[in-house]
């Protein structure tokens, strides 16, 4: 299955590609969230691919959830989780800060994650109770999350969204960490891969994000040692809910770090 959905993706990615490199028009959804032919034509591939890779596994994407009724869709103990392509923005500022997520989901917990960056081609997939790997071309090696963090500590933010309620944690974290803090700009599900290959140490998010945009970047984070959780401590779980909103959250290498005084404080 792994290099199945390896597959899937990297020909979603070069469908990506194909419109990045010439002219395209951008759309907004009913949330005002931009859309663009990339977004569509990945969705259309990575649907098609894996109905035929797991033809008994429904599968729940960005581009098609409202197709999909909340009675069914909480029905299912076993979907794929997609986001044909995260991180529109990055997308259409041409930054290269975006990727492919797909995720399978077992009654709430992503047991298998892939995040792929179709600019640079670099991938990362990870499995529950396995390890967390990054492929470049064939060549592939294991990844693990940096044990204690950096010093100063690397801290992933947002390229597109922003707040105080940020603002206020990276203040405390700043002069509670030893040897500070240094911010790192960077888009879509790439933040979570950057912590679970070690080059990268934290990103907290303070705001609304989507399930299909957290689910394949928590399962690599975790299978390389990390962690992905809410302002309780809590992993995230998925389809569980009416909506398809997460909460705010914390993504960590090292599930030392006092990040709850950071953000009570």
């Amino acid at each position: 299955m792994v290099e199945g959905a390896v597959a899937i993706a990297r020909a979603a990615a070069a469908a990506i590609l194909k419109v990045y490199d010439g002219e395209f028009a951008v759309e907004r959804k009913a949330d005002a969230s931009p859309v663009t032919a990339a977004d569509l034509a990945a969705h259309h591939l990575i649907l098609d691919g894996l109905a035929r890779l797991t033809p008994d596994i429904p599968v729940l994407s960005e581009e098609s959830a409202d197709e999909v009724g909340t009675a069914q869709r909480r029905a299912w103990d076993r979907l794929w989780l997609v986001d044909p392509l995260d991180g529109t923005r990055e997308f259409v500022k041409r930054n290269g800060e975006f990727s492919v997520n797909l995720a399978l989901i077992e009654r709430g917990e992503p047991v298998f994650g892939l995040v792929l960056a179709p600019v640079g081609g670099a991938l990362w997939h990870g499995a529950r109770g396995g390890h967390a790997y990054r492929r470049d071309g064939d060549a592939e090696r294991r990844v693990r999350v940096q044990v204690p963090p950096a010093q100063p500590m690397r801290v992933a933010a947002s390229r597109s969204h922003h707040s105080q309620r940020s603002d206020d944690f990276l203040a405390r974290a700043h002069r509670e960490a030893p040897g500070g803090i240094a911010m790192v700009s960077l888009g879509s599900s790439l933040k979570f891969c950057r912590i679970a290959e070690g080059s990268l140490d934290l990103y907290p998010r303070f705001g609304p994000t989507s399930e299909w945009d957290t689910a394949a970047g928590q399962c690599v984070l975790e299978a390389a040692g990390g962690a992905l959780l809410d302002p309780r401590g809590r992993p995230f779980r998925y389809n569980q809910r009416e909506h398809l909103l997460n909460g705010d959250f914390i993504a960590l290498g090292d599930a030392s770090l006092p990040w709850r005084t950071w953000r009570d404080g």
